[in-house]
């Protein structure tokens, strides 16, 4: 899907494409391919790298064309291992071509649109747009960690009854998210220290890039704090899994000890031996008797060193 914007003095659309204008390709089909790569001349290589998902977060000139590519948040809608991840946004600049390609529809580039809008001033130039860009991430990064801390504070709720493997797994996904976040958020940093030199910036850009430096630190450092969070619950858990196995280890032990008892006094007077109470009409329930009173014994003993 393509769209086409007019960014001088606010956001509106156009129907066809026009010099300087912002296109916007969303999940882009065959012919959005052909138009970019046709009518525009951009370099087919550009939109491969931009549909590889593992692509890093970098920049790339080749003969007057500028590639960045920008890691971006995503939640995806169906249920996998890692709910929280992060996509590749293209920007590709040319002298009177500003485009953006991304190959899934998320909920950043679409409040970009709608701020955007909003604010009312559109961009000053292609570059003006790039640093907003990345404090679009920068911002949604930070929306997206917030998602994650509430539920690792659910998890943290839930210590105080039964642990499953659900939890663990849920637990685990958000751990691979907050990884995936991490390094993106590391490599988009690294990205804006070289566009700081490699692109015409003003004295305007230099503020935002200022903000973005700030956001993106702030994201840094709240991805940082959350994973150790994490960690701490996760240590919590196994530490639970490991008192609970070994409560019903003791318990388990403490009633084998005390059936052995019983065991014993029934092996000694059903010895093939005189004991003096073979034609005694009371030695059965001496017997049983001696039984329940030592197993009564041990049991008594048992829970007062709260080993039952």
């Amino acid at each position: 899907m393509r769209t086409y914007w007019n960014t001088n003095r606010g956001l509106r659309t156009l129907e066809k494409w026009e010099p300087n204008c912002w296109v916007q390709v969303t999940c882009p089909n065959e012919q959005d391919i052909e138009f970019l790569e046709k009518t525009l001349c951009i370099p087919d290589y550009f939109l491969m790298d931009i549909a590889d998902t593992d692509e890093r977060a970098r920049y790339e000139f080749d003969d007057g064309w500028i590639l960045i590519i920008l890691r971006i948040p995503y939640v995806k809608e169906v249920r996998s291992r890692t709910p929280y991840t992060t996509i590749p946004l293209g920007i590709i600049l040319n002298k009177e071509v500003c485009i953006t390609v991304c190959y899934f529809e998320t909920n950043m580039m679409i409040d970009f649109v709608s701020y955007q809008q909003k604010r009312g001033l559109g961009f000053t130039d292609s570059v003006d747009m790039v640093f907003r860009l990345f404090l679009s991430s920068a911002v949604w990064y930070l929306k997206r960690l917030k998602q994650i801390n509430a539920l690792i504070e659910k998890a943290k709720q839930h210590l105080d009854r039964n642990v499953n493997n659900t939890d663990l797994i849920s637990l685990s996904r958000l751990q691979d998210s907050l990884t995936y976040f991490i390094t993106s958020i590391r490599g988009n940093e690294t990205l804006l220290s070289k566009l700081k030199f490699k692109l015409p910036v003003d004295e305007l850009d230099a503020d935002l890039i200022e903000d973005v430096n700030i956001e993106m630190s702030q994201a840094r450092e709240t991805t940082s704090i959350y994973t150790n969070i994490l960690e701490s619950t996760m240590d919590t858990y196994a530490n639970i899994i490991n008192n609970n196995v070994s409560s019903v280890m003791k318990m388990l032990t403490s009633i084998s000890i005390i059936l052995m008892f019983p065991t014993l006094v029934a092996s000694l007077f059903g010895m093939n031996l005189i004991n003096g109470m073979e034609e005694s009409t009371w030695g059965f329930p001496l017997a049983l008797a001696i039984t329940i009173g030592i197993t009564a014994l041990f049991v008594w003993y048992f829970k007062r060193k709260t080993w039952i």
